[in-house]
């Protein structure tokens, strides 16, 4: 994989590429990625760049030997570690026991999780771990002579899947042999081994920058409004968006424009059909989810429009013309009320809830609140 063809991050990938071009490159680096945002793309992005024959400034040239290998997942020199599950009762399994779906994995699902990925191997419910097994090979590889490259590398995907075992790997990351480069990827920093972490150089990666995110949508020709609200309910997560890309095809804008104009109007007919719509099974409980999650981004939006210049805000202007009538209809207070409420429905929804009767008294509460009316107590 090429710097160039992850989504966003170039900043990142800038200071990855200065830290070899200028000779500060830690021997084990930590990159610190919210899920979806691309820490295991820049973390493949950079090995390529390691192995380059021929280095740009801008990353790897993408046409020597080296690269052509690294990206299709089969230099000799890097090494990949990731969560595993036995296949057998019994077996002490290790990542090469898995490289082929790995591979297979990565060119197709680079932004995925740890759940895409053990349901990918047929995990089903198994815990995924990284084994005492796995780090006593991950020693005994590195501690080889690099075949081609003037690097040896481990790339280790969700080192928070590492247990106590992990501490086998501490000698080997404080005295790495000559040229030995450990790159780990992962999403949440308190679950890695305090031990780990202190012999490491952390790099933060932050969420996809919404215009980014909304670019490589309308690149795969998704219309531009419609690309436009999947960014803003994913947050900077691509893995969201593209779930949401494939799982919904709901115009979340108008169904909420409609919802809070059966609201305002009293329309009880249109909000009851309203209601059925959005708690069928058709509909399902993920998008009733993203549909809250449209709704709060909104109604955050429209807070940072009292303090933000609008030219700073990456929305668009139906969405910019949408937040500011809210403004005019509901203060600060009751948008921390409406806030509240939709949180709690979210919540509600992922354990069941009834969904009509949920969306039922959300609507007469939002009525009470727009009022600016007490809230009936239930």
């Amino acid at each position: 994989m090429l710097f160039k063809e992850i989504i966003g991050q170039s900043a990142v990938a800038h200071q990855l590429v200065q830290s070899v071009q200028q000779n500060r490159l830690s021997h084990a680096l930590i990159l610190l990625a919210p899920e979806g945002s691309g820490g295991l793309p820049l973390g493949l992005a950079f090995t390529q760049y390691l192995v380059c024959e021929n280095k740009q400034p801008e990353g790897a040239c993408g046409h020597c030997p080296g690269c052509i290998k690294a990206s299709q997942y089969i230099h000799p020199d890097i090494h990949f570690s990731y969560p595993v599950i036995p296949r057998k009762a019994g077996d002490k399994p290790v990542s090469t026991d898995y490289v082929s779906e790995w591979r297979e994995f990565v060119t197709t699902n680079p932004y995925g999780n740890t759940y895409d990925w053990l349901q990918f191997i047929g995990a089903e419910n198994k815990q995924g771990n990284i084994t005492a097994t796995e780090c006593q090979d991950i020693i005994r590889k590195l501690n080889l002579k690099s075949f081609e490259s003037g690097y040896k590398i481990l790339l280790m995907w969700m080192p928070e899947y590492l247990g106590n075992e992990g501490n086998r790997l501490l000698k080997l990351i404080e005295e790495p042999p000559v040229n030995t480069l450990f790159i780990f990827v992962a999403e949440n920093q308190e679950q890695i081994l305090a031990t780990i972490l202190s012999r490491t150089h952390l790099i933060k990666v932050n969420p996809i920058p919404k215009e980014d995110m909304v670019k490589s949508l309308t690149d795969r020709n998704v219309p531009a409004a419609r690309a436009q609200q999947i960014a803003t309910i994913a947050a900077g997560n691509y893995r969201e968006a593209v779930y949401l890309l494939q799982n919904s095809d709901d115009d979340y804008h108008e169904l909420l424009r409609n919802w809070l104009n059966y609201i305002f109007t009293g329309n009880r007919g249109a909000l009851q059909d309203w209601i059925e719509g959005i708690s069928s099974a058709k509909t399902g409980r993920e998008n009733q989810k993203q549909f809250l999650r449209y709704f709060i981004n909104l109604l955050e939006h429209a807070v940072r429009l009292q303090f933000i210049d609008r030219s700073q805000l990456a929305f668009s202007a139906e969405e910019m013309d949408f937040s500011s009538k809210l403004l005019k209809l509901a203060g600060m207070e009751q948008i921390e009320q409406i806030v509240e409420l939709l949180d709690n429905a979210y919540y509600h929804i992922e354990r069941n809830a009834n969904a009509k009767m949920l969306f039922h008294a959300l609507s007469i509460k939002l009525q009470y609140i727009f009022k600016k009316k007490p809230l009936p107590q239930t």
